[in-house]
C-alpha cells in the first residue's frame, strides 16, 4: 500500500511517511492507493467477531506490513477498548454512542490509534516529532489524552478564542508535560490555516519534524471506520442509513471508506449546522468555502472542511455518484434547541447538540424500508451551556464535571498571525 496526494496521483509514500508528514508539499491530502474489500468470511460473520478482530482486518491493508500484526492488534485494541453501545430511540432509529472514551468524544478512537502508531515508529527509530493540531473543540482533548507522555512526541494544540466550551478547554489546556496549547484570536478555520501554513513552511520543516493529529492525517481518520462495523454487527439485514454529524468531514469520510470496504451501509446523511458548505454542494454542485459561523454545535463550526478533498477523490469528482450515497442536512441554532427538546420528550434520550442534528435528519429523511442510526459524537456534558438552555442537565453531568474540578488551565495566547506562531514553534524546538 502506498499513499498519493489528492493533488498528484504520481506521488508515492508509505504509511509511516504519510503519518509523520501528514500533509503533502502540494497542499493536497494523502490518499491510499486502494481501498481493499474485507474478506468474505469477515463480512459474513460480523456479529460473531469482536470489534477488535474486525478492526485488525480493516486496518491491516493500510499499514501494509509496516507494523507487525501483533503490535497492530494491540494498537487497534487499545483504540477501541471502551464501550460502543447502540441504543434504540424508536422502532427505526438508534444511536451509536461514541463518547465512552477518556475525553468523552468519538475522536478518542482516531487519536489513540494515531498516538500508538507514532509511538511504535518512534520507538523503533528514535524519531522525534512535533504534533501541531487545530481543534474546534473535541480534537484537542482527545489528542492530548492520546499523546500524553508518548516518548519522542511533543504536541501543540491551537484552539479558537471564545469558541470552545469550558469542558473542552479544560480537557486540552491542563496536561503539561509534552502537551502545550495556544489560544488563537480567530476561528477554527484560522487555526487550521495556520497549521497548514506551518506544514508548508520550508524553514520550519527544515528545523523540526512537524506532523498533525487532525483528520488530515490518514492515521486519524482511517481507524474511525472501525466503529461503523459496530453498527453493521447490530443491523445485518436492514437498509441501513447512518447520519453523521459533520464539521471537517473526517468522520463521514471514514464511513465512506467502511462502505467501500464492504460494510453493508446503504447511504449516509451529512448532518451539520449553519455551516452548510457540503450540503449546499450536494444540492447545487458548487463548493464555496466561507468564513465559519459560530453555532451551538461548535465542533462543527468549519467553513472549509479539509476532508472534502478526500470525498471528491472517492467519487472521482462525480457529483451524481456522491449524491447517490450522501445527502445533506442542517439545522439552525434555534432548530438545534428544538430538536434537543423533541428528542428528549419523544424518547427520553438526551442527545448533544451535534448528535441531535443526526437524530433530526433521520426523523425527517428516513424512508419506510430503512433503518437509521445516528452517531452521538460527544457527551452532552461538554456542551453544558447549550443543554442548560433547554433544561437538559442531570446528575450524570455533575458527576462527570467533578473529574475536571481543580484542574488549572495553562496556555499561550496569540493573534491570528503566522509569523507569531512560527516564532513560538522555533522557541519550543
Amino acid at each position: 500500500m502506498y499513499y498519493y496526494s489528492t493533488q498528484n496521483r504520481g506521488l508515492s509514500v508509505n504509511f509511516q511517511e504519510a503519518v509523520f508528514k501528514s500533509l503533502p508539499d502540494d497542499n493536497g491530502l494523502y490518499f491510499p492507493s486502494e481501498i481493499p474489500k474485507l474478506p468474505r468470511d469477515v463480512l459474513s460473520h460480523l456479529a460473531q467477531l469482536s470489534i477488535e478482530e474486525i478492526g485488525l482486518h480493516m486496518m491491516r491493508p493500510f499499514v501494509a506490513g509496516e507494523i507487525p500484526d501483533v503490535q497492530l492488534q494491540s494498537i487497534v485494541s487499545e483504540s477501541v477498548n471502551f464501550e460502543l453501545p447502540i441504543k434504540a430511540i424508536s422502532d427505526r432509529v438508534s444511536v451509536l454512542e461514541l463518547f465512552h472514551g477518556p475525553t468523552w468524544a468519538f475522536k478518542d478512537v482516531g487519536a489513540r490509534f494515531l498516538a500508538r502508531c507514532m509511538g511504535y515508529f518512534t520507538s523503533k527509530k528514535d524519531l522525534r516529532t512535533h504534533i501541531l493540531v487545530a481543534t474546534s473543540g473535541d480534537t484537542g482533548g482527545a489528542v492530548a489524552a492520546g499523546f500524553y507522555k508518548v516518548p519522542g512526541v511533543k504536541v501543540t494544540i491551537l484552539f479558537p478564542k471564545g469558541k470552545v466550551s469550558v469542558v473542552q478547554q479544560l480537557q486540552l489546556t491542563t496536561w503539561g508535560g509534552n502537551i502545550s496549547a495556544i489560544e488563537i484570536d480567530g476561528s477554527f478555520d484560522d487555526c487550521q490555516t495556520l497549521v497548514k501554513q506551518a506544514f508548508l513552511d520550508h524553514d520550519l520543516r527544515k528545523n523540526q519534524h512537524l506532523s498533525s493529529a487532525n483528520s488530515i492525517n490518514v492515521a486519524r481518520f482511517l481507524p474511525q471506520s472501525i466503529y461503523y462495523a459496530r453498527i453493521c454487527q447490530e443491523f445485518t439485514e436492514q437498509s441501513l442509513v447512518v447520519a453523521v454529524p459533520s464539521g471537517n468531514y473526517g468522520n463521514l469520510t471514514a464511513g465512506l471508506f467502511a462502505k467501500r470496504m464492504g460494510l453493508p451501509i446503504k447511504r449516509f446523511i451529512a448532518a451539520t449546522n449553519d455551516n452548510r458548505i457540503v450540503p449546499d454542494y450536494l444540492e447545487t454542485g458548487s463548493y464555496v468555502a466561507q468564513p465559519s459561523i459560530s453555532t451551538h454545535a461548535n465542533a462543527m463550526d468549519v467553513g472549509d472542511p479539509s476532508n472534502f478533498k478526500r470525498m471528491l477523490e472517492l467519487f472521482d469528482d462525480d457529483l451524481s455518484a456522491m449524491q447517490e450515497v450522501i445527502s445533506g442536512y442542517s439545522l439552525t441554532n434555534d432548530e438545534i434547541l428544538s430538536a434537543l427538546t423533541d428528542c428528549y420528550q419523544s424518547s427520553g434520550y438526551t442527545a448533544d447538540p451535534h448528535g441531535v442534528i443526526g437524530y433530526s435528519a433521520l426523523q425527517k429523511g428516513l424512508k419506510e424500508d430503512e433503518q437509521g442510526v445516528f452517531l452521538e459524537t460527544a457527551h452532552p456534558v461538554k456542551f453544558a451551556n447549550v443543554m442548560a438552555q433547554v433544561n437538559l442537565q442531570n446528575v450524570e453531568f455533575k458527576e462527570l464535571s467533578k473529574t475536571l474540578e481543580g484542574k488549572v488551565m495553562s496556555f499561550e495566547s496569540l493573534a491570528n498571525d503566522f509569523n507569531l506562531l512560527k516564532d513560538y514553534l522555533h522557541s519550543v524546538k
